[in-house]
């Protein structure tokens, strides 16, 4: 009975006969919409057994028979397979930035239907489509390499230590900021706050800091809020605490990592931290100050944050480096007077500090 259906549909058929055939064989046709084409009416087991359709990208959507019985090929929507693991991963990226497949699918050239079928597993996307919405979504470059995996592909971007040879360029760069900085604080941090570089102007700010935080890897976020490290010498703590447990928990909102979450309870549970959460204080400056005592001067300083901009690499992408500048002609003099009294050897450059590290590991 099957076969003389099929091929009856094979030739032009009215609607009336299509339905009479179909319930005589127990099948369910799925219309196109409201008013019936019988030229377009699906009967869930005449199905071929794999269609596919391209995605735009070198990519392919996938449609079997077997799982999608009675399904239209065109305009309805069909039974999801599970999701693969790289769906799964784009669909809690969507999720985490708070956006709806439409609002993806409308920055990214991509139809709202075809994401769907990528997050459950109905549709392989390519290489490209992976790195596309990957960028549309701001996925960091690390976890772009674990999305690459999970759609069975390799990894798309580098992770060099700083002590190779390919980022010889990018240390002298580094060198060079810091050292132009001086007398003024800068460092270099990694996405977990560890420190990879500082100027002497950091130098002179850690001094009297339990020895304990300042190795063997020193944690910016440590050394300022612990009660043996700067804490105690930041006048306005409070404010100051809630500003960098802010870009932490604004961090791990981003891209959740588990070593900062651990960082954050260690830090919250630091005496005198502001977690946050409470009411915001009055605004009665441009920016926030960080009001440190230091003997007898009292630095006011503000702080800038600069990134690489065009990193292709995990290790660049991740680094900060963190610049400290006097607020005041006060806090100027008082760096000069104290960086200058320092002993240049009391710094190693970056190179050295990155070769210590390498040998460490």
């Amino acid at each position: 009975m099957l076969r003389s259906v099929t091929q009856t549909l094979s030739k032009p058929i009215s609607s009336a006969r299509v339905a009479t055939l179909a319930r005589a064989s127990g099948l369910a046709l799925a219309p196109m919409c409201g008013r019936t084409n019988p030229s377009r009416m699906v009967i869930g087991s005449t199905l071929p057994d794999r269609d596919h359709e391209h995605d735009g990208f070198g990519g392919t959507r996938n449609v079997s028979a077997a799982s999608v019985r009675g399904a239209s090929i065109e305009g309805m929507a069909v039974a999801a397979g599970a999701p693969s693991a790289a769906g799964q991963l784009l669909r809690e990226w969507r999720q985490r930035r708070k956006l709806s497949q439409f609002d993806v699918a409308s920055r990214s050239a991509v139809s709202a239907r075809h994401l769907s079928f990528i997050e459950n597993g109905r549709a392989k996307p390519s290489r490209e489509m992976v790195l596309h919405l990957a960028q549309r979504l701001e996925i960091p470059l690390r976890e772009r390499n674990r999305l690459l995996l999970a759609a069975g592909y390799a990894p798309g971007y580098s992770e060099h230590s700083l002590g190779d040879s390919d980022l010889a360029a990018v240390r002298e760069a580094l060198d060079r900021l810091l050292k132009a900085h001086e007398p003024f604080p800068a460092l270099v941090i990694d996405r977990h706050w560890n420190i990879v570089a500082h100027n002497r102007g950091v130098e002179f700010i850690v001094q009297g800091v339990a020895p304990h935080l300042l190795s063997p890897s020193p944690n910016a976020l440590r050394i300022a809020l612990h009660p043996e490290g700067l804490a105690p010498r930041i006048a306005n703590f409070e404010e100051w605490s809630a500003h960098l447990m802010g870009r932490l928990r604004r961090e791990i909102e981003v891209a959740p990592d588990a070593e900062l979450t651990a960082l954050l309870e260690e830090l919250a549970a630091y005496p005198g931290v502001d977690a946050g959460g409470g009411e915001l204080p009055e605004v009665e400056s441009i920016m926030l100050m960080h009001s440190l005592r230091l003997d007898d001067d009292e630095l006011t300083l503000f702080t800038t944050v600069t990134t690489f901009g065009t990193a292709r690499d995990i290790t660049l992408a991740e680094l900060t480096i963190e610049s400290f500048f006097p607020a005041d002609e006060e806090t100027a003099a008082a760096l000069r007077s104290g960086v200058g009294e320092l002993e240049p050897e009391t710094t190693a450059p970056l190179s050295l500090v990155v070769a210590a590290d390498s040998g460490d590991a």
